[in-house]
């Protein structure tokens, strides 16, 4: 057993070790519909623990580790790669580009908004606004539409229009901060921290055979539909599913019964669309191993995430949902605590054993 010293040790380099995941994917740029550098980057990842893991036409990433157990099940496991950004819709007469949003991008915060121009080389760009000097009473009032928005990269039209194409993405410049108490702030944390709360229950997991095959998939175009998580849960054939996703963190502007609490823990979802039965049994290991937790009660007919498109895949797969509460979501400056990502991977870790063992 670990004395205090070596325990506090050892989470300071898991610390470090997810940390170090998230600036990784973080840093990779991968709006919906051009997911090809963050699925890169998430193959690479998950190929420590699973190495035929391998991206697909779609840009998902997807892998199995296989159980020896005779006609052993699939626990599928998801977390989107995609992130919200920008289109390059044209170019104007003095060579300001012209956008368009790929998810739901916030547009009150994109005014002199710093950003990178994937053209045919990274260009850093910025978001143009009106001094408010010149502004009307009026205009000072409204959020701009996002056909009124222009990006400026600092080039005439003939310079923009060698670099850069109709067509072309633009993502958030916000590279990945650590801040004080355990917390992580920049841009596509939503939902590369699903990512990184998967990966590292595959380190729990380790050689461990937990008696069930482990198949992963780190989906494309999640903020414009879902398309990759339909795609993929239809190819893994999966028996059992939780797919892992952010939800809303408490601020002091918030609805504090939409939201959850920043270092209390995962969140485990119920919804309609979910199955009462996987929820019951993750917050049961929660409670029985100590796993920080809290609850995330939704109704209607959808989720919002990955779950929706899962649970129906071929005959239907028994689909929970577990989140990871997040502040200022859709921003370019999304905050998590390293720790609900951990206690994430670790109710991943246990009920994939729960499965394995059929108590599920």
């Amino acid at each position: 057993m670990l004395n205090q010293n070596e325990e506090g040790e050892r989470q300071g380099m898991e610390d470090a070790k997810i940390i170090e995941w998230l600036r990784a994917l973080c840093g990779a740029p991968g709006v919906s519909g051009a997911e090809d550098c963050a699925a890169a980057e998430a193959e690479k990842l998950l190929k420590n623990s699973v190495p035929g893991a391998k991206a697909d036409v779609f840009d998902n990433v997807s892998g199995v580790k296989k159980s020896a157990k005779a006609g052993a099940k699939t626990f599928l496991l998801d977390a989107h790669i995609d992130e919200i950004g920008m289109i390059v819709t044209s170019i104007d007469a003095k060579g300001f580009l012209r956008v368009s949003n790929c998810g739901g991008v916030d547009r009150r915060l994109l005014a002199a908004q710093a950003v990178t121009v994937h053209g045919r080389k990274p260009l850093f760009g910025v978001v143009g606004t009106k001094p408010p000097h010149l502004m009307t009473a009026d205009e000072a009032k409204k959020v701009g539409k996002m056909e009124e928005m222009f990006v400026d990269i600092g080039l005439c039209k003939e310079e923009a229009e060698r670099l850069v194409s109709p067509g072309d993405r633009i993502t958030m410049h916000a590279p990945l901060e650590e801040m004080y108490g355990g917390l992580v702030c920049g841009k596509a944390l939503d939902d590369r921290a699903g990512v990184a709360a998967i990966l590292y229950a595959l380190e729990l997991l380790g050689e461990e055979d937990p008696g069930i095959n482990v198949a992963v998939q780190f989906t494309a175009k999640e903020e414009t539909g879902g398309q990759g998580a339909v795609i993929g849960a239809y190819a893994a054939q999966a028996d059992y599913a939780v797919a892992v996703d952010v939800s809303f963190a408490k601020t002091p502007d918030a609805d504090a019964d939409k939201c959850g609490t920043l270092k209390k823990g995962a969140m485990i979802g119920y919804s309609p669309v979910l199955d009462k039965r996987m929820s019951d049994t993750m917050r049961r290991l929660a409670e029985e191993q100590g796993i920080p937790y809290q609850l995330e009660v939704m109704g209607g007919r959808s989720t919002g995430t990955n779950a929706d498109g899962i649970f129906t895949a071929r005959a239907g797969v028994r689909t929970g949902l577990i989140s990871i509460p997040q502040r200022y979501m859709h921003t370019p400056a999304e905050v998590v605590a390293v720790e609900d990502i951990k206690a994430a991977g670790a109710l991943l870790a246990a009920v994939i054993r729960e499965a394995g063992a059929e108590h599920v």
